[in-house]
């Protein structure tokens, strides 16, 4: 699976939020908003990024 390394806009590294953020966020106890607050990850574009490849990866994984 393909793990987003840095953030396409500032080129911020959020490869090492992705772990904790993945699975906190499947759980489906946990905001993701929340989450990302709590990782200390407080761009937009950061946060955008790590959500939106959340989503893709979902809808993704089943033809891996």
């Amino acid at each position: 699976m393909m793990v987003p390394v840095r953030c396409f806009t500032c080129g911020n590294v959020v490869a090492e939020h992705w772990e904790e953020f993945d699975e906190r966020a499947n759980e489906g106890d946990e905001d993701p908003e929340k989450v990302l607050d709590e990782l200390g990850v407080d761009r937009y574009c950061c946060r955008r990024m790590l959500v939106s490849h959340k989503d893709l990866v979902d809808v993704v994984s089943p033809y891996q």
